[in-house]
């Protein structure tokens, strides 16, 4: 589709002709897409490239037509807007439903963001939100576009690659198209874990060539073929971004650390309510001096208030 009456000699000859090309046939053909185009061209994608200025290696490994999936690295929430930046066509991801279905004023312009920017709500009628982003994913990829997924299947918790999930894999064989292997490097400065913004660099994306996994053709539910093409695929990943390889699911090193960090937490509260506890038996214990004493006593009543103000501090 891309290539269709242009002389695609080049990138820059076709993205010369792209805003007005895609904008209108993508609006003609699916209702609601010419806001990706118009962030894509106009809006963000501008403002993106004058700022953090990305680069990119391979982009001719991308078809100019037809299904692909997408298969990247995940290091940030940026990730989604600087892959599709460097390439013409249109890139789709899956997201949370959440974005789409939040009421009010605010979930109103999340959907409008979100359907705008390429990503379409998971499929959630299949009972699992993995089962949904396949199912989405195979439609997604029925109508001929690009599909992006990240095998890892959440950020990375510390710039290390993770053991990717072999949902890709599924996906890849029932759908029958190559899967295109990309490293995204530098998002994780751009916008880290925990902030909105980091600091100003220039991110890079690698494609890799198309891998084609049609030996496999009918072998879509041996567990043992789709973990074989998904390590390959988390190979050519890691190749890609030089990152260093972790053969443990990033969800499960997330789970470890939000466990650590409860236990760490209740440790704290507990410490806290002991040390309440001793205050208040010393105070107990205070109070309970013979009243005979009349020195004690009065020694006690002058000392106490002083105590308990230091206490209370």
């Amino acid at each position: 589709m891309i290539g269709e009456g242009t002389a695609a000699s080049s990138h820059v000859a076709r993205d010369r002709v792209l805003p007005v090309v895609w904008f209108t046939r993508q609006e003609n053909r699916r209702g609601g897409t010419v806001f990706y185009w118009l962030l894509k061209w106009v809006l963000l994608g501008p403002l993106l490239r004058g700022i953090f200025r990305p680069t990119v290696e391979g982009a001719q490994n991308v078809p100019e037509e037809g299904p692909a999936i997408l298969a990247s690295n995940h290091l940030s929430i940026a990730d989604w807007l600087f892959m599709p930046l460097v390439i013409p066509r249109r890139v789709t991801f899956v997201a949370k439903a959440e974005y789409f279905t939040t009421p009010g004023v605010k979930g109103r312009l999340q959907k409008w963001f979100f359907s705008g920017a390429g990503q379409v709500p998971i499929d959630r009628s299949s009972g699992s939100a993995a089962a949904g982003a396949l199912a989405t994913g195979m439609r997604i990829l029925g109508e001929g576009d690009l599909f992006g997924i990240y095998p890892e299947g959440t950020r990375s918790p510390d710039g290390r690659l993770y053991k990717g999930k072999t949902g890709i894999a599924r996906v890849a064989l029932e759908a029958g198209v190559p899967v295109i292997p990309v490293g995204v490097i530098g998002t994780d400065v751009i916008a880290p874990q925990g902030k909105l913004f980091g600091r100003i660099v220039r991110p890079h994306v690698r494609f890799g060539k198309p891998m084609d996994f049609s030996r496999y053709e009918g072998m879509e539910d041996d567990r043992f073929v789709l973990r074989s093409i998904t390590d390959e695929v988390m190979y050519e990943i890691m190749l890609l971004t030089g990152q260093e390889y972790v053969d443990v699911y990033a969800s499960t090193v997330k789970n470890r650390i939000t466990q650590k960090a409860k236990e760490i937490g209740g440790g704290a509260a507990a410490l806290a309510t002991q040390a309440k506890d001793r205050l208040q038996h010393h105070g107990e214990d205070k109070d309970d001096k013979p009243a005979d004493d009349a020195a004690g006593t009065a020694d006690a009543e002058s000392v106490e208030p002083a105590g308990s103000a230091e206490a209370d501090r």
